[in-house]
Protein backbone atom coordinates (compact mmCIF):
# COMPACT_ATOMS: atom_id res chain seq x y z
CA UNK A 1 0.00 0.00 0.00
CA UNK A 2 1.14 3.39 -1.04
CA UNK A 3 1.46 6.15 2.04
CA UNK A 4 -1.04 8.14 0.25
CA UNK A 5 -3.72 5.30 0.27
CA UNK A 6 -3.67 5.13 4.14
CA UNK A 7 -6.73 6.59 5.83
CA UNK A 8 -6.14 9.70 7.74
CA UNK A 9 -6.90 8.06 11.64
CA UNK A 10 -3.32 5.32 10.55
CA UNK A 11 -1.28 7.87 9.12
CA UNK A 12 -1.57 10.03 11.92
CA UNK A 13 -0.83 6.88 14.64
CA UNK A 14 2.17 5.47 12.24
CA UNK A 15 3.96 9.47 11.90
CA UNK A 16 3.06 9.65 16.13
CA UNK A 17 4.73 6.42 16.44
CA UNK A 18 7.80 7.47 13.82
CA UNK A 19 6.98 4.30 11.58
CA UNK A 20 5.98 7.48 8.90
CA UNK A 21 7.32 10.60 8.34
CA UNK A 22 5.30 13.36 7.18
CA UNK A 23 7.84 13.63 3.87
CA UNK A 24 6.77 10.49 3.05
CA UNK A 25 3.40 10.77 3.27
CA UNK A 26 3.72 14.21 1.14
CA UNK A 27 5.32 13.02 -1.21
CA UNK A 28 3.41 10.05 -1.95
CA UNK A 29 0.57 12.26 -2.67
CA UNK A 30 2.07 14.48 -4.38
CA UNK A 31 2.94 11.69 -6.83
CA UNK A 32 -0.57 10.52 -6.52
CA UNK A 33 -1.75 14.17 -7.81
CA UNK A 34 1.06 14.14 -10.49
CA UNK A 35 0.03 10.64 -11.54
CA UNK A 36 -3.85 10.94 -12.46
CA UNK A 37 -4.94 14.63 -11.49
CA UNK A 38 -4.58 15.20 -15.22
CA UNK A 39 -7.47 12.78 -15.97
CA UNK A 40 -9.62 14.55 -13.45
CA UNK A 41 -8.44 17.97 -12.68
CA UNK A 42 -9.45 17.89 -9.18
CA UNK A 43 -6.07 19.84 -7.22
CA UNK A 44 -6.15 22.97 -9.09
CA UNK A 45 -3.48 25.29 -7.50
CA UNK A 46 -0.64 23.84 -5.32
CA UNK A 47 2.56 24.60 -3.77
CA UNK A 48 4.91 21.51 -3.63
CA UNK A 49 8.09 23.20 -2.45
CA UNK A 50 5.75 24.64 0.66
CA UNK A 51 4.18 21.32 1.06
CA UNK A 52 7.26 19.85 1.19
CA UNK A 53 9.22 22.35 3.53
CA UNK A 54 6.13 22.39 5.98
CA UNK A 55 6.52 18.36 6.03
CA UNK A 56 10.23 18.87 6.95
CA UNK A 57 9.32 20.91 9.53
CA UNK A 58 6.39 18.13 10.75
CA UNK A 59 9.07 15.24 10.74
CA UNK A 60 11.76 17.52 13.03
CA UNK A 61 8.93 18.18 15.58
CA UNK A 62 8.76 14.65 16.04
CA UNK A 63 12.43 14.06 16.14
CA UNK A 64 12.31 16.89 18.83
CA UNK A 65 9.76 15.46 20.80
CA UNK A 66 7.14 18.11 20.71
CA UNK A 67 3.57 17.86 21.48
CA UNK A 68 1.65 17.08 17.88
CA UNK A 69 -1.66 18.04 16.86
CA UNK A 70 -4.13 15.81 15.78
CA UNK A 71 -3.91 16.38 12.27
CA UNK A 72 0.29 16.45 12.33
CA UNK A 73 1.86 15.94 9.26
CA UNK A 74 -1.67 14.95 7.65
CA UNK A 75 -1.76 16.52 3.72
CA UNK A 76 -5.31 18.32 3.32
CA UNK A 77 -6.94 19.75 0.18
CA UNK A 78 -8.33 23.02 0.78
CA UNK A 79 -11.94 24.02 -1.43
CA UNK A 80 -10.85 26.65 -3.70
CA UNK A 81 -13.65 28.90 -1.92
CA UNK A 82 -11.53 29.00 1.11
CA UNK A 83 -8.76 31.32 1.53
CA UNK A 84 -5.05 30.15 1.71
CA UNK A 85 -2.39 32.14 2.48
CA UNK A 86 0.06 32.88 0.07
CA UNK A 87 -1.53 29.88 -1.97
CA UNK A 88 -3.56 31.42 -5.46
CA UNK A 89 -7.16 31.48 -3.86
CA UNK A 90 -10.09 32.17 -7.28
CA UNK A 91 -13.75 30.99 -5.63
CA UNK A 92 -13.42 29.71 -9.58
CA UNK A 93 -14.00 33.40 -10.54
CA UNK A 94 -12.33 35.48 -13.24
CA UNK A 95 -12.66 38.39 -11.07
CA UNK A 96 -10.04 36.75 -8.78
CA UNK A 97 -8.03 34.25 -11.40
CA UNK A 98 -4.91 36.01 -9.79
CA UNK A 99 -5.74 36.46 -5.97
CA UNK A 100 -3.37 35.24 -3.80
CA UNK A 101 -4.95 36.11 0.05
CA UNK A 102 -2.44 37.44 2.60
CA UNK A 103 -3.87 35.03 5.75
CA UNK A 104 -5.98 32.06 6.41
CA UNK A 105 -9.57 31.97 6.37
CA UNK A 106 -11.18 30.28 9.92
CA UNK A 107 -11.18 26.83 8.98
CA UNK A 108 -7.93 26.70 7.02
CA UNK A 109 -5.76 28.39 10.24
CA UNK A 110 -7.90 25.60 12.50
CA UNK A 111 -6.37 22.79 10.40
CA UNK A 112 -2.85 24.05 9.93
CA UNK A 113 -2.63 24.52 14.13
CA UNK A 114 -3.90 21.39 13.94
CA UNK A 115 -0.89 20.48 12.24
CA UNK A 116 -2.35 19.62 8.72
CA UNK A 117 -0.04 20.41 5.72
CA UNK A 118 -2.00 22.14 2.94
CA UNK A 119 -1.43 20.53 -0.16
CA UNK A 120 -3.51 22.43 -2.55
CA UNK A 121 -6.65 23.93 -3.55
CA UNK A 122 -9.53 21.59 -4.44
CA UNK A 123 -11.55 22.75 -7.81
CA UNK A 124 -14.90 24.29 -7.07
CA UNK A 125 -18.06 25.39 -9.49
CA UNK A 126 -17.59 29.76 -10.10
CA UNK A 127 -18.65 30.83 -6.18
CA UNK A 128 -20.04 27.51 -5.26
CA UNK A 129 -23.20 28.51 -7.50
CA UNK A 130 -24.56 24.60 -8.82
CA UNK A 131 -23.17 20.85 -8.21
CA UNK A 132 -21.28 20.51 -11.25
CA UNK A 133 -18.15 21.50 -11.07
CA UNK A 134 -16.42 23.49 -13.75
CA UNK A 135 -15.60 27.70 -13.63
CA UNK A 136 -13.53 29.35 -16.48
CA UNK A 137 -10.35 29.84 -14.28
CA UNK A 138 -9.67 26.02 -13.76
CA UNK A 139 -12.11 24.32 -16.37
CA UNK A 140 -14.47 20.63 -15.19
CA UNK A 141 -13.42 18.47 -12.64
CA UNK A 142 -14.56 14.93 -14.17
CA UNK A 143 -15.67 12.04 -12.09
CA UNK A 144 -12.90 9.21 -10.83
CA UNK A 145 -15.23 6.41 -11.80
CA UNK A 146 -15.75 8.08 -15.83
CA UNK A 147 -13.57 11.47 -16.21
CA UNK A 148 -16.33 12.09 -19.01
CA UNK A 149 -19.30 12.39 -16.23
CA UNK A 150 -19.76 15.04 -13.52
CA UNK A 151 -18.03 15.13 -9.95
CA UNK A 152 -20.97 16.91 -8.39
CA UNK A 153 -19.86 19.94 -6.66
CA UNK A 154 -19.41 22.59 -5.22
CA UNK A 155 -17.31 20.48 -3.40
CA UNK A 156 -16.13 18.50 -6.34
CA UNK A 157 -12.31 18.72 -6.54
CA UNK A 158 -12.16 17.95 -2.69
CA UNK A 159 -14.63 14.83 -3.60
CA UNK A 160 -12.19 13.66 -6.18
CA UNK A 161 -8.80 14.28 -4.86
CA UNK A 162 -10.13 11.96 -1.76
CA UNK A 163 -11.60 9.53 -3.91
CA UNK A 164 -7.60 8.94 -5.93
CA UNK A 165 -5.37 9.08 -2.61
CA UNK A 166 -4.24 12.64 -3.71
CA UNK A 167 -5.02 13.29 0.28
CA UNK A 168 -6.70 11.80 2.83
CA UNK A 169 -8.53 14.68 4.60
CA UNK A 170 -10.35 17.98 2.92
CA UNK A 171 -12.72 20.88 3.40
CA UNK A 172 -15.77 21.53 1.99
CA UNK A 173 -19.06 23.87 2.70
CA UNK A 174 -22.51 23.34 2.13
CA UNK A 175 -25.39 25.39 1.07
CA UNK A 176 -27.70 22.67 -1.43
CA UNK A 177 -25.63 19.39 -0.54
CA UNK A 178 -22.37 20.59 -1.18
CA UNK A 179 -20.08 18.78 0.88
CA UNK A 180 -22.88 15.55 0.37
CA UNK A 181 -23.50 15.69 -3.71
CA UNK A 182 -19.50 15.18 -4.51
CA UNK A 183 -18.75 12.59 -1.83
CA UNK A 184 -22.04 10.88 -3.25
CA UNK A 185 -20.58 11.23 -6.79
CA UNK A 186 -17.19 9.78 -5.63
CA UNK A 187 -17.39 7.71 -3.12
CA UNK A 188 -16.55 9.29 0.17
CA UNK A 189 -17.79 10.82 3.10
CA UNK A 190 -19.25 14.15 3.00
CA UNK A 191 -21.05 15.77 6.42
CA UNK A 192 -23.17 18.54 6.77
CA UNK A 193 -22.86 19.69 10.46
CA UNK A 194 -25.85 21.24 12.26
CA UNK A 195 -25.08 25.70 11.69
CA UNK A 196 -22.64 26.97 13.72
CA UNK A 197 -20.69 23.51 15.07
CA UNK A 198 -18.18 24.53 12.36
CA UNK A 199 -18.00 28.58 12.32
CA UNK A 200 -17.88 30.39 9.44
CA UNK A 201 -15.87 34.20 9.05
CA UNK A 202 -16.90 34.52 5.81
CA UNK A 203 -20.74 34.09 5.55
CA UNK A 204 -21.98 37.76 4.43
CA UNK A 205 -25.54 37.21 6.02
CA UNK A 206 -24.50 36.10 9.63
CA UNK A 207 -27.57 34.18 11.00
CA UNK A 208 -28.44 33.02 7.61
CA UNK A 209 -28.49 29.07 8.34
CA UNK A 210 -28.08 28.06 4.97
CA UNK A 211 -24.63 27.18 4.11
CA UNK A 212 -22.08 25.41 6.42
CA UNK A 213 -18.14 24.69 6.23
CA UNK A 214 -17.45 20.93 6.62
CA UNK A 215 -15.16 18.10 6.45
CA UNK A 216 -14.65 15.30 4.20
CA UNK A 217 -12.77 12.11 3.95
CA UNK A 218 -12.71 8.73 2.84
CA UNK A 219 -14.20 7.37 6.28
CA UNK A 220 -16.23 8.14 9.04
CA UNK A 221 -13.50 8.40 11.78
CA UNK A 222 -11.40 9.82 9.31
CA UNK A 223 -13.96 12.55 9.05
CA UNK A 224 -14.31 12.72 12.80
CA UNK A 225 -10.95 13.66 13.50
CA UNK A 226 -10.46 16.31 10.62
CA UNK A 227 -14.04 17.37 12.50
CA UNK A 228 -12.72 17.95 15.47
CA UNK A 229 -10.08 20.52 14.85
CA UNK A 230 -12.43 22.35 13.26
CA UNK A 231 -15.58 22.79 16.20
CA UNK A 232 -15.52 25.68 18.28
CA UNK A 233 -17.36 28.28 19.95
CA UNK A 234 -15.31 30.84 18.26
CA UNK A 235 -17.13 34.27 18.20
CA UNK A 236 -16.87 35.44 14.53
CA UNK A 237 -20.28 33.44 13.77
CA UNK A 238 -23.39 34.14 15.62
CA UNK A 239 -24.60 30.74 15.11
CA UNK A 240 -21.70 29.42 17.14
CA UNK A 241 -24.09 30.41 20.16
CA UNK A 242 -22.82 29.37 23.45
CA UNK A 243 -23.04 29.88 27.01
CA UNK A 244 -21.11 32.38 28.82
CA UNK A 245 -18.00 31.08 30.64
CA UNK A 246 -18.49 27.54 29.06
CA UNK A 247 -17.25 25.97 25.86
CA UNK A 248 -19.54 24.10 24.05
CA UNK A 249 -18.33 22.62 21.13
CA UNK A 250 -15.13 20.30 22.24
CA UNK A 251 -12.89 18.95 19.71
CA UNK A 252 -13.09 15.41 21.87
CA UNK A 253 -16.53 15.12 21.76
CA UNK A 254 -16.20 14.27 17.44
CA UNK A 255 -12.58 13.07 17.37
CA UNK A 256 -14.19 10.07 17.29
CA UNK A 257 -17.67 8.55 16.13
CA UNK A 258 -19.45 6.95 19.35
CA UNK A 259 -20.78 3.89 19.87
CA UNK A 260 -24.13 2.96 18.93
CA UNK A 261 -26.56 0.07 18.70
CA UNK A 262 -28.14 -0.08 15.33
CA UNK A 263 -30.98 -2.42 16.71
CA UNK A 264 -32.30 -0.13 18.59
CA UNK A 265 -32.73 2.39 16.16
CA UNK A 266 -35.82 3.55 14.38
CA UNK A 267 -35.77 4.36 10.51
CA UNK A 268 -37.39 6.83 8.41
CA UNK A 269 -36.70 6.00 4.44
CA UNK A 270 -37.46 7.97 2.13
CA UNK A 271 -36.88 8.03 -1.55
CA UNK A 272 -38.09 11.65 -2.39
CA UNK A 273 -38.99 13.20 0.65
CA UNK A 274 -42.29 13.47 -0.88
CA UNK A 275 -41.73 16.09 -3.39
CA UNK A 276 -37.87 15.89 -5.17
CA UNK A 277 -37.51 14.51 -8.68
CA UNK A 278 -35.15 11.25 -7.99
CA UNK A 279 -34.92 9.18 -10.82
CA UNK A 280 -36.88 5.76 -11.00
CA UNK A 281 -32.62 3.99 -11.89
CA UNK A 282 -31.74 6.03 -8.00
CA UNK A 283 -35.45 4.91 -6.65
CA UNK A 284 -34.60 1.24 -7.74
CA UNK A 285 -30.83 0.95 -6.20
CA UNK A 286 -32.13 2.80 -2.84
CA UNK A 287 -34.51 0.13 -2.26
CA UNK A 288 -31.82 -2.46 -3.04
CA UNK A 289 -29.60 -1.16 -0.52
CA UNK A 290 -32.32 -0.87 2.08
CA UNK A 291 -32.95 -4.63 1.76
CA UNK A 292 -29.54 -5.81 2.41
CA UNK A 293 -29.18 -3.86 5.51
CA UNK A 294 -32.53 -3.04 6.83
CA UNK A 295 -32.66 -5.49 9.22
CA UNK A 296 -29.85 -3.85 10.89
CA UNK A 297 -32.21 -1.80 12.81
CA UNK A 298 -35.07 -1.75 15.30
CA UNK A 299 -37.90 -1.26 12.66
CA UNK A 300 -37.55 0.42 9.05
CA UNK A 301 -40.51 2.43 7.86
CA UNK A 302 -40.99 4.41 4.41
CA UNK A 303 -42.20 7.85 6.09
CA UNK A 304 -41.21 11.50 5.65
CA UNK A 305 -41.69 15.29 7.24
CA UNK A 306 -44.33 17.04 5.46
CA UNK A 307 -41.97 19.31 3.57
CA UNK A 308 -44.56 21.15 1.64
CA UNK A 309 -43.26 24.04 0.37
CA UNK A 310 -39.20 22.98 0.40
CA UNK A 311 -38.77 23.94 -3.06
CA UNK A 312 -40.52 27.43 -3.13
CA UNK A 313 -38.72 28.39 0.49
CA UNK A 314 -35.06 27.27 -0.65
CA UNK A 315 -35.52 28.88 -3.82
CA UNK A 316 -36.21 32.49 -2.05
CA UNK A 317 -33.65 32.04 0.56
CA UNK A 318 -30.76 30.99 -1.81
CA UNK A 319 -31.23 33.77 -3.57
CA UNK A 320 -31.16 36.13 -0.20
CA UNK A 321 -28.26 34.08 0.27
CA UNK A 322 -26.55 34.77 -3.15
CA UNK A 323 -27.76 38.56 -3.39
CA UNK A 324 -25.83 39.58 -0.14
CA UNK A 325 -22.19 38.18 -2.01
CA UNK A 326 -22.51 38.42 -5.70
CA UNK A 327 -25.00 41.74 -6.57
CA UNK A 328 -22.45 43.92 -6.81
CA UNK A 329 -20.39 42.10 -9.43
CA UNK A 330 -23.35 40.75 -11.60
CA UNK A 331 -24.51 44.89 -11.74
CA UNK A 332 -20.50 45.58 -12.20
CA UNK A 333 -18.95 43.13 -14.09
CA UNK A 334 -21.79 40.92 -15.51
CA UNK A 335 -18.99 39.87 -18.39
CA UNK A 336 -16.95 38.70 -15.57
CA UNK A 337 -19.63 36.35 -13.88
CA UNK A 338 -21.05 32.87 -15.23
CA UNK A 339 -24.93 31.72 -15.76
CA UNK A 340 -25.69 30.23 -12.61
CA UNK A 341 -24.61 32.79 -10.43
CA UNK A 342 -26.41 35.33 -12.84
CA UNK A 343 -29.60 33.37 -12.41
CA UNK A 344 -29.36 33.41 -9.06
CA UNK A 345 -29.32 36.82 -8.73
CA UNK A 346 -31.27 38.10 -11.38
CA UNK A 347 -34.21 35.29 -9.97
CA UNK A 348 -33.53 37.49 -6.20
CA UNK A 349 -33.71 40.71 -7.93
CA UNK A 350 -38.02 39.59 -8.50
CA UNK A 351 -38.66 38.79 -5.00
CA UNK A 352 -40.22 41.18 -2.67
CA UNK A 353 -40.07 41.64 0.81
CA UNK A 354 -43.01 39.99 1.63
CA UNK A 355 -41.58 37.03 -0.70
CA UNK A 356 -38.69 36.70 1.75
CA UNK A 357 -41.23 37.17 4.35
CA UNK A 358 -43.39 34.36 3.59
CA UNK A 359 -39.78 31.88 2.80
CA UNK A 360 -39.06 32.42 5.99
CA UNK A 361 -42.02 31.29 7.88
CA UNK A 362 -42.50 28.98 6.00
CA UNK A 363 -38.94 27.55 6.72
CA UNK A 364 -40.27 27.25 10.02
CA UNK A 365 -43.24 25.65 9.76
CA UNK A 366 -40.83 22.92 7.96
CA UNK A 367 -38.50 23.33 10.81
CA UNK A 368 -41.46 22.46 13.60
CA UNK A 369 -43.18 19.71 10.88
CA UNK A 370 -39.71 17.48 11.19
CA UNK A 371 -39.14 18.48 15.09
CA UNK A 372 -42.64 16.52 15.11
CA UNK A 373 -41.58 13.67 13.06
CA UNK A 374 -38.32 13.44 14.72
CA UNK A 375 -40.39 12.04 18.06
CA UNK A 376 -40.83 8.96 16.03
CA UNK A 377 -37.82 8.19 14.33
CA UNK A 378 -34.22 8.14 15.26
CA UNK A 379 -32.58 9.11 11.59
CA UNK A 380 -33.98 8.65 8.20
CA UNK A 381 -32.49 7.26 4.77
CA UNK A 382 -32.72 8.72 2.05
CA UNK A 383 -30.77 8.70 -1.51
CA UNK A 384 -28.21 11.53 -1.28
CA UNK A 385 -28.19 12.77 -4.79
CA UNK A 386 -31.96 12.61 -7.26
CA UNK A 387 -29.81 10.84 -10.07
CA UNK A 388 -26.65 9.06 -11.15
CA UNK A 389 -23.60 11.06 -12.37
CA UNK A 390 -24.40 12.44 -15.90
CA UNK A 391 -21.63 14.05 -18.32
CA UNK A 392 -19.85 17.32 -16.68
CA UNK A 393 -20.46 19.05 -19.91
CA UNK A 394 -24.20 19.26 -19.66
CA UNK A 395 -24.45 22.29 -16.80
CA UNK A 396 -27.01 20.92 -14.91
CA UNK A 397 -29.93 18.58 -15.68
CA UNK A 398 -32.90 20.37 -17.18
CA UNK A 399 -35.11 16.86 -17.17
CA UNK A 400 -34.92 14.05 -14.72
CA UNK A 401 -37.02 10.86 -16.50
CA UNK A 402 -38.17 13.22 -18.61
CA UNK A 403 -39.89 16.31 -16.90
CA UNK A 404 -38.21 19.97 -16.82
CA UNK A 405 -36.33 20.26 -13.68
CA UNK A 406 -37.39 23.82 -11.68
CA UNK A 407 -34.12 25.51 -11.96
CA UNK A 408 -30.07 24.84 -12.07
CA UNK A 409 -30.26 23.15 -8.45
CA UNK A 410 -33.47 21.35 -8.43
CA UNK A 411 -31.80 18.03 -8.99
CA UNK A 412 -30.42 18.54 -5.57
CA UNK A 413 -33.85 18.58 -3.81
CA UNK A 414 -33.31 15.27 -1.54
CA UNK A 415 -30.17 17.70 0.08
CA UNK A 416 -31.92 20.81 0.26
CA UNK A 417 -34.50 19.47 1.79
CA UNK A 418 -32.40 18.97 4.64
CA UNK A 419 -30.67 22.31 4.13
CA UNK A 420 -34.14 24.28 5.06
CA UNK A 421 -34.39 22.63 8.85
CA UNK A 422 -30.94 23.00 9.57
CA UNK A 423 -30.35 19.55 10.20
CA UNK A 424 -27.00 17.57 9.88
CA UNK A 425 -26.70 15.10 7.18
CA UNK A 426 -23.98 13.09 6.20
CA UNK A 427 -23.29 10.40 2.87
CA UNK A 428 -22.31 7.69 2.81
CA UNK A 429 -21.26 5.50 0.30
CA UNK A 430 -23.17 2.77 -0.52
CA UNK A 431 -21.59 0.56 -3.67
CA UNK A 432 -22.54 1.40 -6.91
CA UNK A 433 -25.74 2.06 -8.85
CA UNK A 434 -26.46 0.05 -12.11
CA UNK A 435 -24.35 2.65 -14.08
CA UNK A 436 -21.28 1.48 -12.11
CA UNK A 437 -21.19 5.05 -10.61
CA UNK A 438 -21.05 5.38 -6.90
CA UNK A 439 -24.05 5.41 -4.81
CA UNK A 440 -24.30 7.64 -1.94
CA UNK A 441 -27.09 7.30 1.53
CA UNK A 442 -27.73 10.00 3.46
CA UNK A 443 -28.33 9.58 6.87
CA UNK A 444 -29.94 12.43 8.29
CA UNK A 445 -30.17 13.24 12.40
CA UNK A 446 -32.25 15.17 14.48
CA UNK A 447 -31.75 18.63 15.53
CA UNK A 448 -28.54 19.00 16.96
CA UNK A 449 -27.91 15.45 16.45
CA UNK A 450 -24.33 15.53 14.96
CA UNK A 451 -22.76 13.06 17.23
CA UNK A 452 -25.56 10.54 16.14
CA UNK A 453 -25.56 10.97 12.87
CA UNK A 454 -21.50 10.24 12.67
CA UNK A 455 -21.93 7.01 15.04
CA UNK A 456 -24.94 5.42 12.87
CA UNK A 457 -22.64 6.13 10.19
CA UNK A 458 -19.74 4.51 11.48
CA UNK A 459 -21.66 1.24 12.42
CA UNK A 460 -23.44 1.36 9.49
CA UNK A 461 -20.04 2.02 7.57
CA UNK A 462 -18.34 -1.36 9.43
CA UNK A 463 -21.52 -3.66 8.62
CA UNK A 464 -21.51 -2.75 5.13
CA UNK A 465 -17.35 -2.69 4.51
CA UNK A 466 -17.43 -7.07 3.83
CA UNK A 467 -20.04 -6.81 1.11
CA UNK A 468 -18.83 -5.66 -2.48
CA UNK A 469 -22.49 -4.50 -3.34
CA UNK A 470 -22.51 -1.95 -0.10
CA UNK A 471 -18.89 -1.82 0.18
CA UNK A 472 -16.96 1.59 -0.53
CA UNK A 473 -16.59 2.17 -4.10
CA UNK A 474 -12.81 3.01 -5.20
CA UNK A 475 -11.96 4.24 -8.90
CA UNK A 476 -9.14 2.17 -11.27
CA UNK A 477 -6.26 4.52 -10.38
CA UNK A 478 -4.39 2.79 -13.15
CA UNK A 479 -6.86 3.41 -15.90
CA UNK A 480 -6.74 7.53 -14.93
CA UNK A 481 -2.82 7.88 -15.20
CA UNK A 482 -3.31 6.32 -18.15
CA UNK A 483 -6.44 8.16 -19.63
CA UNK A 484 -5.73 11.46 -21.76
CA UNK A 485 -6.25 14.64 -19.73
CA UNK A 486 -9.47 16.21 -19.08
CA UNK A 487 -8.12 20.20 -20.67
CA UNK A 488 -8.58 17.88 -24.18
CA UNK A 489 -11.99 17.15 -23.66
CA UNK A 490 -14.32 19.67 -25.85
CA UNK A 491 -15.98 22.71 -23.78
CA UNK A 492 -13.38 21.69 -20.60
CA UNK A 493 -13.07 25.68 -19.77
CA UNK A 494 -15.75 27.96 -19.14
CA UNK A 495 -19.35 27.40 -19.47
CA UNK A 496 -20.58 26.43 -22.94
Amino acid sequence: MHPCDLSAVEARRLIGAKKLSATELVESCIARTDAVDPAVNSMVARDDAAARAAAKAADAAVARGDALGALHGLPVGVKDLENTKGLRTTYGSLIFKDFVPDEDQLIVKSVRDAGAIVLGKTNTPEWGAGANTRNSVYGATGNPFDPTRSAAGSSGGSGVALACGMVPIATGSDTGGSLRNPAAFNGIVGFRPSPGLVPSDKRPLGWNPLSVLGPMARTVPDLCLLLSTMVSDDACDPLATTIHGRTVRRAEDFAMPAEIDLAGLRVAVTPDFGFSPTERHIRAVFAEKVALFGHLFAGVEEATPDCTGTDETFEVLRSVAFMAGMYERVRDTPELVGPNVRTNVEEGLTYSALDVTRALKQQTILYKNWQRFFDRYDVILSPAVTLSPRPWSELYPAEIDGQPTRSYFHWLANAYAVTNVGHPALSLPVGLDHAGMPFGLQIVGPRGGDAKVLAVAAALERELAGDARTARPVPDLARLATAPPISAMPGFLGFD
